[in-house]
């Protein structure tokens, strides 16, 4: 599982040019996911991300959670996070996860993420074709990978 987590000002996901996702300050997240993963790797991928502390504090450290700083959560699935560019010039899907089983883990990753952060999260739609602005926070972004945070 591969999480792109951004700090943003602002973020939202439009779908055939309507809002279907919008917050403020916050992260975005695009999620994908590969083969073997499953709803354990997902609780403890959602539980390093919502113990993270990359908001500055007054003395401009990053010291402060989301939660500190009652922000938000934007969920996009992201299947082309695992792309494989290493031949040719056109991406291979090969590695990400087939459409019936990421979406199962991308509806689980989202209830179990609501139900630790105690909030809605506005969420694309799996598998539509989204366009998903936002206005970074720094900007502000970092690469969780289970295969180096799940041992």
């Amino acid at each position: 599982m591969r999480i792109v987590l951004t700090t943003v000002k602002e973020a939202k996901v439009e779908i055939e040019q309507k809002v279907v996702a919008q917050i403020n300050r916050g992260y975005l997240l695009l999620v994908g996911f590969t083969q073997g993963d499953n709803q354990e790797i997902v609780t403890k991928m959602v539980d390093k991300l919502l113990s993270l502390r990359v908001f500055p504090d007054e003395n401009g450290k990053t010291n402060l959670s989301l939660q500190d700083i009652n922000g938000e959560i934007c969920s996009v699935s992201q299947f082309t996070l695992y792309a494989d560019v290493q031949k040719g010039r056109r991406p291979s899907f090969v590695d990400a996860l087939d459409p019936k089983s990421a979406n199962e883990l991308y509806n689980f990753f989202n209830q179990y993420l609501e139900q630790s952060f105690g909030k809605p999260i506005p969420k694309g739609v799996f598998g539509a074709d989204m366009k998903v602005f936002s206005i970074n926070d720094g900007p502000f972004t970092l690469l969780l990978d289970s295969k180096e945070i799940v041992k």
